[in-house]
This record gives structure tokens, sequence and C-alpha cells, in this order.
């Protein structure tokens, strides 16, 4: 797999919100050589055509945003991973602004051995081009089940490297805001290879103390504080944790059918301790994780803290013992269900109608009547009944209970809109439909195991993986996902 970022791939859950929107700006024009028309420019600095330098390749991958393909230097015959961002799906300021901020933040951390590396960066007419370093290697956990024995050692092993690339971020003023196992890949097939962190696509500068409003991550490795719009550099410590919690246990923590479900017991912060196979996992690796996943930030340990951890450090206590084969099972079902339900995501997402989220644009800016950039609750009722009752009763108090997590009955726009859209992919049957059927090719009205693998090659699945699948999804058992099963996995209701 290549190096995605947050513009062309994207988990399920909390989506990056910001503040409140602006106006786009007026992008610079640059002149031209005779015979070729200038176009609008985007980044300050104006750079060479990427087909001069690198050969475009085979698709790694597709998101809403935009493209990420294999790319190889002319002169060198390097290969690489090339992410093309559309100009044309950035309709918002903010959309600019986060990925320049993506560039700046990426250049900013070069030079760590497990930071990705961002080799290039050229706009043309239709794209903006990020040159990354490409990583061979794949997901951890896919390593990890192909190992198939795997001790605590290896666990804290792989947690360090989190840890001391999030010590780095922190050092220089940046917080990563979406650290999930998805975003690390393993630089190329060897046993000794570097894990590289990725997709800094959600991260910002910070100064110390400075607490941050936005409601962004991914659902099962967000940090309480973060739901409670209150947040600093300590929530990547949290993702960090969750992501140790799933090496050692292989589920997450915070577990639910829906994203409410999985934020309510995230904001609960109570993780299993007690269940198999924890009885069997050593008290120092549990009291690393404790430490991680404190609720309260100011009492959650530091990355440095961490790095010393006697458990975690380099040569620390961590035991060589194979770890017991359901972990690996259960790390196998949890990653192969999420590249089931990221590949419907995308999807779903790039068949989401521009006119839908302009609309919900306009519908914000239409009830926000003074400008203050929220809106309450009620004000909210009122302005969607206004508006001819765009939801359902039933889906207003589902949005209604997504976006307000802390309870003050006030909504920003980005709340609104990004679980909004939420809501329209996630409970719109024509577009859970499409899903479907993408994976349906037969329009048998079935998912077929060889569909499934047809569908899910970009990950090299093998037929385990696809039996782990089924496994979870197909609750009647009959080899096959129908309808019913696929809308479960994706909204976890029938």
């Amino acid at each position: 797999m290549g190096c995605m970022g947050s513009k062309t791939s994207k988990s399920a859950g909390a989506e990056g919100v910001r503040n409140k929107p602006v106006e786009q700006p007026q992008a610079a024009q640059t002149s031209a050589p005779k015979g070729k028309k200038s176009f609008r420019r985007f980044l300050e600095q104006k750079t060479e055509d990427i087909t001069t330098q690198w050969e475009l390749g085979k698709k790694l991958g597709q998101g809403q945003f935009g493209i990420t393909r294999i790319c190889t230097n002319k002169k060198t015959k390097e290969n690489a991973a090339c992410k093309s961002i559309s100009k044309r799906k950035m309709t918002h300021a903010d959309d600019i602004d986060d990925v320049k901020r993506e560039i700046e933040i990426m250049h900013h951390l070069a030079g760590h051995p497990n930071i990705v590396q961002l080799k290039g960066v050229y706009e043309d007419r239709h794209y903006i081009h990020l040159v990354m370093e490409l990583c061979t290697g794949g997901e951890l956990f896919d390593r990890i089940v192909a190992k198939g024995h795997y001790t605590e050692k290896d666990a804290a092993t792989a947690c360090r490297t989190m840890v001391q690339v999030v010590d780095h971020c922190h050092k220089m003023g940046v917080i990563h805001r979406d650290l999930k196992p998805e975003n690390f890949l393993l630089e190329n097939e060897r046993d000794d290879c570097a894990l590289k962190a990725i997709d800094f696509g959600l991260s910002v500068f910070f100064s110390e103390g400075e607490i941050l409003s936005q409601i962004v991550g991914s659902a099962y490795y967000v940090a309480p504080e973060v739901l409670r719009k209150n947040h600093g550099k300590e929530s990547d410590i949290w993702s960090c944790g969750v992501i140790l919690y799933i090496l050692l246990c292989g589920v997450p923590p915070f577990y639910g059918e829906t994203e409410n479900q999985i934020f309510d017991a995230i904001l609960r912060g109570e993780p299993d301790f007690s269940s198999e196979p924890w009885p069997k996992i050593s008290a120092a690796a549990r009291n690393c994780v404790e430490k991680m996943l404190v609720s309260s930030p100011k009492k959650r340990a530091s990355a440095e803290e961490i790095l010393r951890h006697e458990w975690l450090k380099e040569n620390g206590i961590a035991s060589d013992k194979p770890l017991d084969n359901a972990v690996l099972s259960r790390i196998q079902q949890f990653a192969n269900m999420n590249k089931l339900k990221k590949e419907a995501l995308k999807v779903i997402a790039m068949n989401l109608p521009k006119e839908e989220i302009e609309g919900l644009k306009h519908l914000f800016h239409s009830i926000d009547t003074d400008n203050s950039g929220t809106i309450t609750v009620a004000e909210l009722r009122k302005g969607l009944q206004k508006k001819g009752a765009l939801l359902p009763d039933a889906d207003l108090e589902s949005l209604m209970s997504n976006i307000d997590v802390d309870k003050n009955g006030v909504l920003d726009y980005n709340e609104f809109l990004a679980a909004t859209m939420n809501l329209f992919k996630l409970q719109n049957d024509e577009k859970l439909m499409k899903a479907f059927e993408h994976f349906d090719t037969d329009n048998s009205g079935y998912i077929t195991k060889d569909e499934l693998k047809e569908g899910l090659k970009l990950y090299g699945n093998t037929d385990k993986d696809i039996e782990d699948i089924l496994a979870v999804v197909d609750t009647d058992n009959d080899g096959r996902i129908d309808y019913e099963e696929f809308v479960e996995m994706m909204i976890g209701k029938s």
C-alpha cells in the first residue's frame, strides 16, 4: 500500500472539524508560457510540472478528495507514492489551508526515521500532488498476523516507535490528532524494517498549554477530551494507548455498534482488564496501557514518561513469551472488518453529490442569522422544520445526539456538517445500496466470498482473511453477506 493521507482516504468516524467557515479566497493567477493557458494556483510558490520528474503509475488507492498512485523518478528510477488531491473538490478556503498545513508539517518534521518523507510538491491545473516515500511493507496488523507468532515484546516494540513519533511531534510543536494502526505503514518486506507514521492531514501546530476545540480523529482512537472539545497534545498519548490495548488483546478498549455508542464508552472511560486474555498479560504491560488511558489529560503520562516505562523502554521487561493465538485471530478480524467498512465508505463518499453538502452549508447559515458561527439545538430544530423537515424526527434526534457531544446546546457549522454528512452517508438506503452493489458485482443480492476477495484485493487478503470477515459479518452463517447483514455492519442496525 502507498502512503495515503487524509485528503485521499479517511476512516469512518469523527472527521476533521474546524471553526467557522470563511469564504474561498481569490487564488493567484500565474503568467503562463505562450501557447499555455494560466490556471488558478492554490499554493503560493509556482512549481514545475510533476511529469518532468516523475512518471505516474498504477493506482494504490482512491478517496473522496483524490487518488494515490505509484510514481517513478525518471532519472533515478526510484519508486514513490504520489497523492493527487483534486482542486475541483477543494471547494472551501479551509480545504486549501488544510493541504498547505499538511505540507508545512511534513517539511517541519522531516528527518525522523519513523515519519514518512515528503519528496516533492507539485501543482497543475487539476491537482496538488504530494510525492512521498513509498512504504511497501503494508499495515502493521497485517504483518503481525502474517508472522503467525506474537509476543508482548513485539507489542512493546511497535508501540515504542509510535510514542517516539509522538514525542518528536510534540517537541516540534505538532499534534498528530489521527493516530491509528492504519496510519503506520512498514517501510518494506524485511522483518527489521522501520515502521513509518503517515497522514498528517489533521495535524496542527500548537503552543504549550493551547486548548483546541475541534472534534477530530477516528472513532475508536479519539480521546475523551477531544469529544468534550477541550484537547491538547495529550490526546495523541490516549490514541497510542488504544492501539497498545488492541495490540495486547486484539479488540479496542471502547467498543460500540455505532459511533455514538463508541463515544459514550470513551467518555465513560472504563476499559476492560478482566476478560481474556488480560489475566495472562503481564502486570507491567497492563500498567503501561493504564497510564496512557487516563481519562484526565492532566493526569495522563507524557510521551517522555511512557518511553521511560520499564515495560516499553528499549531492552525493557516486556516478555518474549508468545501471546495467546486468540489475540492474533482477534487482531485479524478487527483489521479486516475495518478494511471492508473503509472500502464501503469510500464508495459512498465518492457518490455523495456536491449539492447535498452545499445545501447543508446554506441551511446552516440560514439558521445562524446573527453570523455567530454557532446555533442552538432549538434553533436547529426550528430551522429544519422551516425548511420542510429535511430530516425525519428520528434522524434529527440522532443528529442532535451525535453533534452536541458536550451537551451544551450549541452547535458550530463543522459539527453540524460532519454529523449530517454521516447521517446521509450511513442512514440513506440508496447510498448504502450503492456501496453494497459495488461488491455484489453479479447483482445476485449477496456478496459472495469471491466477490469479497475481489473487492478487497487492494489489501492482498488471503482466503483466511476473507473467512474471518465472513465470520463476523455473515450472521446467518450461509457463507455470503446479504444486504441486511451489510447494513448491520455499517451502522449497527438492520
